[in-house]
C-alpha cells in the first residue's frame, strides 16, 4: 500500500476525491453490468402475465404450505415420539 494511494485513506486525496474515486468504481462497475455476461438475461428479462404471475402465486404458497407442514410434522415428533424414544435409550 502506497502513502499516495487514495483508496485507502492516506496521501494527500481530500475526502471529495477519495468519496468521488469511490462512486466512479461503483458506476464503472454498473456499467459493466450490461455489457457482461449478466447482459442477455437482462435483455430477455419481462415483466409476467396476469395468468403467469398468478401461477408463480400458486405454486410458491403451495411450496410454502407443504414447508410449513413438513415443520409441524418434525415439531409434533419432537415434542411426542422423540423424548420416550430417548427415554428408553438413556434408561
Amino acid at each position: 500500500m502506497a502513502s499516495g494511494d487514495s483508496r485507502f485513506g492516506g496521501g494527500d486525496a481530500s475526502f471529495e476525491e477519495r468519496v468521488q474515486d469511490i462512486q466512479d468504481n461503483i458506476e464503472t462497475s454498473v456499467r459493466k453490468l450490461g455489457r457482461g455476461s449478466w447482459a442477455r438475461i437482462l435483455r430477455m428479462a419481462r415483466k409476467p402475465t396476469k395468468m403467469e404471475f398468478r401461477q408463480t402465486i400458486w405454486v410458491c404458497g403451495i411450496g410454502m404450505f407443504i414447508l410449513g407442514f413438513i415443520g409441524f410434522i418434525i415439531l409434533v415428533a419432537m415434542d411426542t415420539v422423540l423424548p420416550k424414544f430417548f427415554a428408553w435409550i438413556v434408561n
